[in-house]
């Protein structure tokens, strides 16, 4: 299915985004991201606008998402332009979700796939992040105080989602 296919080619542009990060091709790293942030919202689209909803697809889309926003938070980091605690909250939201779905299917009691609004508003402000600092980079643009916003922002829906899932998690195991 081809929204199936945007999100494989999604995840394939991940480690060409890490190295040009990693090479400081900030030009290439931010289009490279703006069209893995793109297609994010372009497979869903079409999966659902066409019915081309696969259980698959269920599965692949949170797992480019992941790979992509923990992989840019991670070098952002390491690069110097996000601060260390960002990304480690980023990282620890996600090791928290899979752990979460991995503990309740180990369990025995495997939890549904269902992305919360302020989860899918966490993604698209990190996603956002991301591209605004990769853009700054590229175009050579000193914004800082929209940078000590985004962090915020970053960090505020971060924590939400992450308590989000934690209460989801705890309400479906003692279910």
């Amino acid at each position: 299915m081809i929204p199936n296919i945007i999100t494989l080619m999604r995840l394939l542009l991940v480690p060409v985004i890490i190295v040009t990060i990693g090479q400081g091709n900030w030009m290439l790293a931010f289009v490279c991201f703006s069209v893995a942030g793109i297609s994010d919202a372009i497979d869903g689209t079409i999966a659902r606008r066409y019915s081309m909803q696969t259980e698959l697809g269920a599965y692949l889309d949170p797992i480019a998402d992941k790979a992509l926003l923990v992989s840019i938070f991670v070098m952002l980091s390491i690069v110097g332009l996000v601060p260390s605690w960002v990304a480690i909250m980023v990282v620890s939201r996600d090791i928290m979700i899979v752990g979460g779905i991995l503990l309740a299917w180990l369990m025995g009691s495997p939890m549904p796939i269902n992305p919360h609004m302020v989860s899918k508003l966490n993604t698209l402000i990190q996603i956002s992040f991301a591209g605004l600092v990769l853009g700054m980079q590229a175009f050579s643009l000193r914004i800082d105080w929209v940078v000590e916003y985004g962090i915020i922002a970053v960090a505020a829906l971060t924590s939400a989602s992450m308590a989000t899932y934690l209460a989801q998690f705890t309400k479906h195991m003692a279910d």
